[in-house]
């Protein structure tokens, strides 16, 4: 009997959610597969976390960890998002590249696959590179683009995971809270109530660099003297 001493290439796909919310962590998600475990994943149904439902997302989460080969998973909490907007020199995309960095190179892959959240793809991919390992950085084809999560099936996984375990984060918000704060998008007026009636009463759920925090406090300055 041939043993086969073929080895696996392993294939890094990194993605996030909750970037833009007010409310909540930012969640980053890098996973390693085999490279012949990415059509286990097509099989599967795996596809960016937008295009999915709650529940299938949800369903995918346990399946899809079957078939990783390793991972890291980082937590960014407000106040780390509004310190990286308050630091001269550094800015959510940097400190995102930076994260992706330091995740990708525990996983030591032979190809690394980033959804890019700069616009300008060449300069976010000079800072990520520079902070790789060096051991990574001259091994690793490193790819970086947008519509990554749509186009290649391991940020699509590395998508759905992130999606998950934010919307658990907001669920546990609204479980130490005992109010719905909505999926803390300004989009949703559940949120959008939450941040004006508990933005003084609940500070460290929100990011208060944004602009509408600002706002909320603000206005309710202008009540406060308005009452006065």
């Amino acid at each position: 009997m041939i043993k086969d001493t073929t080895i696996s290439k392993i294939i890094v796909g990194v993605d996030e959610a909750g970037r833009g919310p007010v409310l909540g962590p930012l969640v980053m998600v890098a996973l390693a597969v085999r490279e012949e475990n990415q059509k286990k994943l097509e099989w599967l149904g795996v596809k960016d976390s937008k295009q999915l439902s709650s529940s299938v997302r949800e369903e995918l989460f346990e399946r899809i960890h079957e078939l990783v080969h390793d991972f890291r998973i980082e937590m960014i909490e407000p106040d780390a998002i509004d310190l990286s907007l308050r630091d001269i020199g550094t800015n959510l995309n940097w400190l995102e590249a930076e994260t992706c960095a330091r995740m990708v190179s525990e996983l030591d892959p032979d190809t690394i696959i980033v959804d890019c959240p700069s616009p300008n793809i060449p300069a976010y991919t000079d800072f990520l590179k520079k902070r790789l390992s060096a051991g990574v950085r001259e091994k690793a084809q490193l790819i970086v683009e947008h519509k990554a999560d749509v186009n290649h099936i391991v940020a699509s996984a590395a998508s759905v995971v992130a999606k998950v375990i934010r919307d658990r984060a907001v669920d546990r918000i609204k479980n130490e809270t005992g109010i719905d704060c909505g999926s803390g998008y300004m989009s949703d007026p559940k949120t959008q109530d939450f941040l004006e009636k508990y933005h003084d009463k609940y500070p460290d759920l929100f990011r208060r660099g944004w602009q509408s925090y600002k706002n909320a406090v603000e206005k309710k300055k202008q009540e406060t003297l308005g009452e006065f």
